[in-house]
């Protein structure tokens, strides 16, 4: 089993409320923002240990 690369995107504040994992290294556009066409990407589910506040990141479900 091995890891596959990718991204978190964050649209700031244009964001939905969430992030998402994007497939693939990160590459930019001619104006600097992340090229995610045609990328499959995943929500994000996030889990917080109520005794040391250690997060774990899953990437749970396809958009």
């Amino acid at each position: 089993m091995g890891l596959e690369p990718g991204f978190v995107e964050d649209s700031g504040q244009g964001a939905r409320g969430f992030a998402r994992w994007i497939a693939g290294p990160l590459k930019r556009g001619p104006l600097g923002g992340a090229r995610r066409m045609g990328r499959p990407h995943w929500q994000i589910d996030a889990y917080r240990c109520l005794t040391c506040a250690h997060l774990e990141l899953f990437a749970a479900q396809r958009d």
